[in-house]
């Protein structure tokens, strides 16, 4: 078990209940599982996503998701790799062409426990299974080029934060982008 990041999430500092009850059942994950940080996990497996925003945080930067088919955060699998900023910036640049992403704050912004349906990727059957997902905030300029990673999306844009739930088909993931744009207020005014 990577201590380090069990204390992080030991430490975080539930916003609702979902996010007190998926902490829970996260430490659960992260004490049954020694290889949780890898896909291979066939239950779950920790992800990370960089909330991007706008440099006046009024625009979120969001990808058309060809597995999900909706505009959605960027973000992925761990994959051995147990330093979960760097995982999602890299992501973040990997997913929309960005060159510089920075973050707002080295502390988690969000936990959400994420079901998975089946799909195929790259001709292989996924299984259904969870992602434990940590989320970061992070800015980027919006006048920087941005461009899709075809292989997993058809598209790159700025959406307006009161935009979003019209663009997002995924119902179950409108109250996750809600909380994160809740989030992000409450660090702006404190």
């Amino acid at each position: 078990m990577n201590e380090n990041f069990y204390k992080e999430i030991q430490q975080f500092s539930p916003f609702n209940e979902q996010e007190e009850q998926d902490k829970k059942v996260f430490l659960k994950y992260l004490e049954t599982f020694d290889d949780i940080f890898y896909r291979e996990n066939e239950f779950a497996h920790i992800t990370s996503s960089p909330w991007i925003l706008n440099e006046t945080k009024d625009k979120v930067l969001m990808i058309y998701h060809n597995i999900y088919r909706s505009w959605g955060w960027c973000g992925g699998h761990c994959d051995g790799n147990e330093d979960c900023v760097e995982v999602a910036l890299q992501e973040g640049k990997e997913e929309t062409g960005l060159k510089h992403l920075h973050l707002l704050s080295p502390e988690i912004l969000a936990i959400d426990i994420l079901p998975v349906p089946p799909h195929y990727k790259k001709g292989k059957y996924v299984t259904s299974h969870v992602h434990l997902n940590v989320t970061y905030a992070c800015v980027a300029k919006e006048t920087e080029t941005i461009s899709p990673k075809l292989d997993e999306n058809s598209g790159v844009k700025w959406i307006p934060v009161d935009e979003i739930a019209f663009w997002v088909k995924e119902e179950d993931m409108k109250p996750v982008y809600k909380k994160l744009m809740e989030k992000i207020f409450l660090l702006g005014n404190k």
